[in-house]
Order: structure tokens, then C-alpha cells, then sequence
């Protein structure tokens, strides 16, 4: 019944992702399945975290968020809990050997969305490294399968990606973040009044630099892992493209997406690319 109860959290947490992000678990779903099954169970807890933060203003998210951390060294330090979401992830924690020190830097910047931050650069810098690397090192753990030479040669990559990623999230969601959140998380930017389209294209350049970087890093991954995290790759790249297009004052309007036709057709690229380019 033990494997019943892991199988069933794992399908939990794929259910939970899926529901919040359906195009990237997307990407998730076509990794080999216990990979699959690893990375749901990463973005599964990673989502309850997030969802304290960003939409429980009616509660005291700070009890909240305390508790749910409470809660994970409980799960991990017992190898089980009665929270489906943890169950799956303590399974990920020990089976991938991941670092403790990745999930306390994780919670820290989850601590950080519940405060009136003005961003410094270094402050910037922790709250991606916390938010975004340190759930990409994670998922690497998961892709190099105890290879470590591996993991330690990729991390650099692993952090570009998660760097990036969280940027575009950035823009993306920046009507949401200032407008209910009260965030701004780029630095000496404490009001939308002093963005311009060219603090804008400085940001998009640097997240342009860091997706050719970690481009280096996808193509080096396993065979087995390169379809899906390429998918997800182009997927982020096209939304950075999008974004592009539009000035500064509409990314306070409108929330730029990908529409389901060019999705489709990343897919596709994506298959294309990995199975018959990359050798």
C-alpha cells in the first residue's frame, strides 16, 4: 500500500501542476516516466509555495508559509507525510540525493514576496537564485540520474535557464505583480512610472544572453532529457518574443501568452530538432 500512496501523490502533483501551467507541464509530459513523475513532484510543491504567496490574502500567509515549511522538514526528515504534494516531493528529495540548502534558499525568497521589497541588484540576484536556479538544480539532479560530473558541469547552465525563465515570468506577469502584489522586482524600479521601453529592451537582451547560454546546456543534457526541456526552451522563447513586440505601458494592460497554434508548432520543432539535428 506504501507504493499505492507514493503513486497517488505523484498523481497529485502532476494534477496540480497541470492545472496552474498547462503549457509548461506540457513539456513535463513527454520526458520518460519516472523522470516525468520526478519533475511533477518538484513543481507540484514548488506551486503550494507559490500559491501562499501570490493568493491567500485573506489568511496570514506568513503563518501559512511557515507552516508548509514546517511541514517539508517534517516530510524529509521522516521520508513521509500525510500531505500527498510533500509525500511525492520528500520521495524526489531522497531518491535524487538533492540539497537541503536548495530548499532553504527556496523558502527564503518565498519569505521575500510577503514584504514591501525594494530590489537592490544583489537582492535581485538572491530572490531569482532562490526562486528560479535553485528549482532548476533540482530538476537537474532529476536529469543527470546521480551522474555528478555531469550535474556539476551543467549547473551553470541550469541556473541561466532558471534565470531566464523567471525574467520572462517577470515581464510577463508584471500588470499582476504591481496591481494586486504591490511587487516590482527589478532594481532601483520602485514605481511603474519609471519604466521605459528602454530599461525594457536592456532587461530582454539579458535574458536573450542567458537563453544562448543555456542552450549550451540542453544540448549536453541526457538524450532522454533534451525533447522536453527544448520544448520548454522554445516555448519561453517565443513568449520573450511576444513580449518584444509590445510597448511597456500594454505589459501593464495585458498579459502576453502564446496562442495554441504556435505551441503546436514548437512541439513539433522541438521533436524535430532533437531527434534529427542534435546528434
Amino acid at each position: 500500500m506504501k507504493e499505492l500512496y507514493l503513486k497517488t501523490s505523484q498523481e497529485l502533483s502532476a494534477l496540480l501542476t497541470t492545472r496552474y501551467s498547462t503549457s509548461f507541464s506540457l513539456g513535463i509530459k513527454v520526458f520518460p516516466n519516472e523522470i516525468r513523475r520526478a519533475i511533477f513532484s518538484i513543481y507540484g510543491f514548488v506551486r503550494i509555495a507559490d500559491e501562499i504567496v501570490d493568493t491567500f490574502y485573506e489568511h496570514d500567509q506568513r503563518v501559512l508559509l511557515n507552516d508548509f515549511k514546517q511541514q517539508t522538514e517534517e516530510a524529509i526528515k521522516k521520508k513521509v507525510s500525510t500531505n500527498p504534494i510533500l509525500h511525492s516531493f520528500q520521495n524526489v528529495v531522497h531518491q535524487y540525493n538533492i540539497d537541503l540548502d536548495y530548499i532553504e534558499s527556496f523558502f527564503h525568497s518565498m519569505e521575500m514576496d510577503l514584504e514591501k521589497v525594494s530590489y537592490s541588484y544583489d537582492l535581485y540576484q538572491k530572490y531569482i537564485y532562490g526562486s528560479a536556479e535553485v528549482v532548476g538544480l533540482m530538476c537537474l539532479k532529476v536529469f543527470c540520474q546521480h551522474n555528478e560530473p555531469l550535474f556539476e558541469e551543467l549547473k551553470p547552465f541550469a541556473m541561466k535557464l532558471g534565470s531566464a525563465y523567471q525574467k520572462v515570468n517577470f515581464l510577463r506577469d508584471i500588470q499582476a505583480d504591481y496591481e494586486l502584489r504591490g511587487r516590482i522586482y527589478f532594481p532601483q524600479i520602485d514605481n511603474k512610472e519609471k519604466w521605459t521601453n528602454d530599461i525594457k529592451k536592456v532587461l530582454e537582451s539579458d535574458i536573450e544572453k542567458e537563453f544562448l547560454e543555456a542552450l549550451v546546456g540542453i544540448k549536453r543534457l541526457p538524450k532522454s532529457c533534451q525533447f522536453a526541456n527544448y520544448l520548454v526552451f522554445l516555448y519561453y522563447q517565443a513568449l520573450l518574443s511576444q513580449i518584444k513586440k509590445v510597448d511597456i505601458r500594454k505589459l501593464f494592460q495585458k498579459r502576453i501568452s502564446v496562442s495554441f497554434f504556435k505551441k503546436i508548432a514548437l512541439l513539433f520543432k522541438a521533436f524535430a530538432v532533437t531527434k534529427f539535428i542534435w546528434r
